[in-house]
């Protein structure tokens, strides 16, 4: 049986994976054209595709031997789990394993962007650096302050658990309220999305991108927020309505923001770079050695599961499991 993986993926799961099926890996660097996709599918019985692949209808009926489709990644907004569903073919992700790389990486954004990292660091390296000074590139503390959490899911606890280290308040909205233990154990405060913006001095963005997160926060919601407040946003590029967001940070009337991930991805919008009061890097989430091994294990464990006739760890859609 053929595996088709549209990116080279760590060895640990490309050898686990070769040692049982003949494997067509995209090993160039760049992602795959449509018609690549597309002829890469055609006998396959595996999909191993990454967030950036469109896993449409007519991609998944192009492989007429699909039998699961492996994301590499804990979203899957890039596939068409209803079709694929109807095809009996089984989605799977890699969910839980990249919480604390994900965590980590927005607390870095929202240090960097209170504490202007990036900036401090282009002022050193031009060599504009002439010594220290007493407003010499003023920041906004952490410690004490209030930060908004915008879905505590996996991350979004992660997020406030590390918040809890810097003496701060927590305030999270999400779509259903968590137990009073959950609430306890994190120190958080629910409320609703309005309030969390008006109160909070950071607010971080953790919720999976749907047709009701998509532009979640847009202008509304953004002026809603402390002309000292901070944005992060390590979630869904289209959770942020990102013109919005350049007009309001063009104004200052927001402090700053800290992406790593954008509604047009790989694109960023025009005049997004240009802002002094950003920091942005190129979704690198889940980057470290260690998660994206983990996250090859598991991509190999689904598919050997599935095509195996085993039921795969990790199913999005159990249904398909279950007929």
């Amino acid at each position: 049986m053929k595996v088709a993986i549209t990116d080279t993926i760590p060895v640990v799961g490309l050898e686990r994976l070769s040692a049982l099926f003949e494997l067509c890996v995209n090993r160039q660097d760049r992602p795959l054209s449509r018609e690549e996709l597309l002829d890469m599918v055609g006998d396959a019985a595996a999909l191993v595709c990454m967030l950036s692949d469109s896993v449409d209808a007519d991609l998944i009926d192009a492989g007429a031997q699909l039998r699961v489709v492996a994301n590499f990644a804990v979203g899957y907004n890039n596939i068409d789990v209803e079709h694929a569903t109807q095809k009996g073919i089984v989605v799977t992700n890699t969910p839980g394993v990249l919480t604390d790389a994900t965590a980590d990486l927005a607390w870095s954004l929202l240090m960097s962007i209170a504490r202007r990292i990036v900036e401090g660091d282009r002022f050193v390296r031009s060599g504009t650096f002439q010594g220290w000074r007493p407003q010499l590139l003023l920041g906004s503390d952490v410690y004490g302050k209030t930060i908004g959490v915008v879905g505590l899911g996996r991350v979004g606890q992660a997020v406030a658990r590390r918040a809890l280290g810097f003496g701060m308040r927590v305030l999270y909205c999400g779509r259903t309220r968590l137990s009073q233990e959950t609430e306890r154990t994190y120190q958080a405060e629910h409320t609703d999305l309005s309030t969390l913006l008006r109160l909070s001095d950071f607010v971080t963005l953790h919720v999976p991108l749907t047709p009701l997160t998509y532009h979640l926060i847009g202008e509304t919601e953004l002026r809603m927020m402390k002309a000292t407040a901070c944005l992060v946003n390590t979630s869904r590029g289209p959770v942020v309505d990102e013109q919005a967001l350049i007009e309001v940070l063009q104004e200052n009337a927001i402090a700053g923001a800290a992406m790593d991930v954008y509604e047009k991805e790989p694109e960023l919008s025009s005049g997004l770079a240009a802002l002094r009061n950003v920091v942005l890097t190129p979704h690198i989430g889940s980057a470290t050695r260690e998660t994206r091994d983990r996250m090859s294990h598991m991509v190999a464990d689904n598919v050997i599961a599935v095509l195996s006739g085993r039921r795969p760890p990790n199913p999005v859609n159990s249904e398909v499991l279950d007929r």
